[in-house]
C-alpha cells in the first residue's frame, strides 16, 4: 500500500472522484466516443460510471440504482448550455447523483454552495478578503471566488445543494450566471466569463416546497428531472445492501453485514409507514412526521452494526436493530410514538414467528 493511499485511509468521507478513481482511469483510458467541450470522458462513459457495467476489463460498479433513463436525460442536460436541476424526496440520492456526475464529467465533486436560510449572494457570485480590500483597495489578489466563479473560469461543474432553502435573493443571483454565463466584477471593471464545459447541477428538496419558492425566471434556466423513491420492494433492497455494505467497508465496522431477513424486515417497515399502507395493500396505517427515506433505513442499518461492534459480539441482533428502528421513526415523541405503537400492534405482532424477535425487542424499547 502507497504512503498516498494509506493517507487516505485516515479520512471518514472521501470524494467520488478520489473514491472511484480507478474506475474513473479506466473509463478514460477506454473511452472511444466523441468527448465535449471541458469534459473529460464521453456522455457514454458517464452513464456507465453512473449506472454500472465494464470499461476494459474493470468492473465499474453502479452508483445510482434506478431508472437509467432518468440519468441519460440528466447527461444530455450537461452536454447543452442548460443547467441541471434535480428534485426529490428526502433520500433519493439527489446529492450522491450530484457528486458523482461532478466528478465523472470535471474530475472534481467539490466545487459546491451549500443552501441555508443563511446562504448569501456572495456565496453565490463573489466576496473580497477585507483585510487586503482595506489595505489595498479592490484588486485581483483581493478577490474571492465562489465555487460557481471558479467553475466558470475552469469550464468546470458546480453544485448548488438544497437551493429552496435559501432566500429568494440569492437564487434569484443565478438568473444572470445561467443566462448570460458571466459574472460582473464592477469594482475591477471586468466580467468573468464561462468557459466551455461549465454548468451548474442544482438540488431541491420536495419537503421544503413553501419555504422559498423557486421564481418562474428561474426554474426557466434549468432542465428539471424528479428522482422517484425506489419504486418497489426488491430495488429498495438492493439500494441499501450496496450502499451498507460500502459504508460499512469504509467505516471498518467489525460487525457482520446484516443477514438478507434483516434487510427485508427493515425496509418492509419503512416502505409501509412511508405508503401508510401494508405491501399487501389490505391495511391503511399512520405515517409518522419525520422523513423515511432509503438513506433513513441505510443509516439506521450502519449505526445497528456499529452498535453490534462496540457492544455487543459483532452479529445483528433484534435489539440493535429496535434501537435503530425507535430513532429513526420516533422523532415526534407523542405522535411519532402513538403510530409506532399502533404499527407494532396492529402489523408486526401479527407477522409471526419470523417477526417475533423484533417485535418483542421494539415493544420493549416503545415501552
Amino acid at each position: 500500500m502507497t504512503t498516498e493511499q494509506e493517507q487516505l485511509q485516515d479520512y471518514m468521507r472521501l470524494p467520488a472522484e478520489v473514491l472511484y478513481r480507478e474506475e474513473l482511469d479506466a473509463l478514460i483510458k477506454a473511452d472511444k466516443g466523441k468527448i465535449p467541450a471541458g469534459w473529460q470522458m464521453s456522455p457514454r462513459s458517464v452513464l456507465t460510471f453512473i449506472t454500472g457495467g465494464k470499461a476494459g476489463s474493470m468492473l465499474i460498479t453502479p452508483k445510482y440504482i434506478g431508472n437509467p433513463r432518468l440519468i441519460e436525460m440528466a447527461i444530455a442536460t450537461l452536454v447543452t448550455d442548460r443547467a441541471l436541476l434535480l428534485i426529490g424526496e428526502p433520500g433519493t440520492a439527489k446529492s450522491w447523483l450530484s457528486e458523482n456526475l461532478a466528478a465523472a464529467i470535471y474530475g472534481n465533486s467539490g466545487l459546491v454552495v451549500q443552501g441555508t436560510a443563511g446562504t448569501s449572494e456572495e456565496q453565490v457570485r463573489y466576496s473580497w478578503n477585507y483585510a487586503m480590500l482595506l489595505a489595498g483597495g479592490p484588486t485581483p489578489e483581493a478577490l474571492v471566488k465562489s465555487p460557481i466563479m471558479r467553475a466558470m473560469e475552469d469550464g468546470g461543474i458546480a453544485r448548488f445543494e438544497e437551493i429552496s432553502r435559501c432566500a429568494s435573493e440569492v437564487q434569484d443571483a443565478l438568473i444572470s450566471i445561467l443566462s448570460e454565463k458571466t459574472i460582473s466584477v464592477p469594482e475591477l471593471g471586468k466580467e468573468a466569463g464561462a468557459r466551455k464545459g461549465f454548468s451548474i447541477i442544482a438540488t431541491a428538496n420536495t419537503r421544503d416546497r413553501g419555504v422559498n419558492e423557486m421564481s418562474a425566471a428561474l426554474k426557466r434556466r434549468f432542465n428539471i428531472i424528479v428522482l422517484p423513491a425506489p419504486s418497489d420492494l426488491a430495488t429498495e433492497l438492493e439500494i441499501v445492501k450496496k450502499r451498507v455494505e460500502e459504508i460499512a467497508s469504509s467505516y471498518e465496522l467489525q460487525a457482520s453485514v446484516p443477514a438478507d431477513e434483516a434487510l427485508l424486515k427493515v425496509v418492509t417497515i419503512f416502505r409501509e409507514l412511508r405508503s401508510g399502507m401494508t405491501l399487501d395493500k389490505k391495511e391503511k396505517l399512520k405515517s409518522p412526521a419525520g422523513v423515511i427515506s432509503t438513506a433513513e433505513a441505510i443509516s439506521l442499518l450502519t449505526n445497528s452494526m456499529a452498535l453490534a461492534a462496540s457492544f455487543g459480539n459483532g452479529e445483528l441482533t433484534d435489539d440493535d436493530l429496535a434501537a435503530g428502528l425507535q430513532g429513526a421513526i420516533v422523532k415526534d415523541d407523542d405522535k411519532d410514538k402513538l403510530v409506532w405503537k399502533e404499527y407494532l400492534d396492529n402489523v408486526m405482532k401479527k407477522r409471526g414467528a419470523d417477526w417475533r424477535g423484533l417485535y418483542n425487542a421494539c415493544k420493549e424499547m416503545n415501552a
